[in-house]
Formats: structure tokens, C-alpha cells, sequence
């Protein structure tokens, strides 16, 4: 196994609210350096949440995707806040973005999105004995929840409005290990 590069220097090259961009300097087992940037990972994580409805639906939002300039489907996500675990913070996400709490949660898999550029790690929850109960979150306007039969899935992964990587990722791995609820 070749060993990790050395880390020479790291400098903040810009900042906003949202991100933090960063320079490393790092030298390589076989002496070349190289100067990379990156989004630098802050927080405590985040997770992203698979709702399975007693209709064996899962329970997506659509919401304003500003990078697209659209309304896009999605899985309810958001990210973990301090002194919370992962499952508290699904299931706080989960009543913020569709009004539904979980009875019983488990982690799937923890993903990366273009691990070359930003360290942004998103936690996988599984969340099925749905119940309402709602709270307050912090988005600008309501979301549209919207139910899709995991029958169905093959015909969502073509959506137009479905097109996040981390969603599709999600499902999939959902689907692999899912049962239909009795």
C-alpha cells in the first residue's frame, strides 16, 4: 500500500457562509508536491433519508434546487447538528421536511460525493413505522411530499425531476436489501 501523501501546508484561499476553499501543498511517496484545492468539511455531517410508508412508498420532497435553478424530487436531508447522532438527526429531518417520525431507523452506508475535491460525507438512514408529527424546519417555503411506490423505482430513476446522484445512490442500495412491508 503506498503511503498517504505528506501534508506541507494548508492555506484558506476563499470563504463564504457556505463553504470554505482550501489549498494543500502535499508531497507524494515518490517526492513530487503538488498543490490541490478543496472544499473543506466542516459540521458534523449530514444524513439523507429513505421513508418507507405502510404502502411501501417512499416518501419523497420536491424543493428548490438553487444550483439547477428548478424544482427538483428528492430524499429529505439535512445536516446533523451539534450533540446529535446521526439517527436523532434523521428523524428531526424527517419531521421538518414530510411531517413523519420513524419508529425504527437503521444506517444503510455512508456516501462521498467527489471525494477528489470535498471531504462531505452523508450518512444513509432507512426509516419504516412511520407516524406523523411534525416540526419546525428551516426551509424558505413548504415542500411538496411526494409518495412513490417502491414498485416503481425503475420508472423514478428515469424522472426528469429525479436526477440527484446521492438520491439514486441511496435508493439503490435500499432496494438491494428491501422487503415489502406486510
Amino acid at each position: 500500500m503506498t503511503a498517504k501523501p505528506e501534508i506541507l501546508k494548508l492555506t484558506k484561499v476563499a470563504s463564504s457562509r457556505l463553504f470554505h476553499i482550501e489549498a494543500m501543498d502535499l508531497r507524494f511517496s515518490n517526492g513530487t508536491e503538488r498543490r490541490y484545492e478543496r472544499l473543506r468539511t466542516g459540521g458534523h455531517g449530514a444524513v439523507m433519508i429513505v421513508a418507507i410508508n405502510e404502502h411501501d412508498e417512499v416518501l419523497l420532497i420536491r424543493e428548490y434546487a438553487a444550483g439547477l435553478e428548478d424544482y427538483v424530487l428528492t430524499l429529505p436531508k439535512g445536516l446533523i447538528d451539534p450533540g446529535e447522532d446521526m439517527m436523532t438527526a434523521a428523524n428531526r429531518e424527517l419531521q421538518e421536511e414530510v411531517g413523519f417520525a420513524a419508529r425504527e431507523l437503521s444506517h444503510v452506508r455512508q456516501l462521498t460525493a467527489a471525494p477528489n475535491y470535498m471531504g462531505h460525507r452523508l450518512e444513509v438512514i432507512l426509516a419504516r413505522d412511520l407516524y406523523p408529527s411534525s416540526l419546525e424546519g428551516d426551509e424558505p417555503e413548504p415542500l411538496e411530499v411526494v409518495p412513490w411506490p417502491m414498485s416503481r423505482l425503475a420508472e423514478l430513476f428515469i424522472h426528469d425531476e429525479f436526477s440527484e446522484g446521492r438520491a439514486i445512490a441511496a435508493l439503490c442500495l435500499v432496494q438491494q436489501r428491501h422487503s415489502p412491508a406486510d
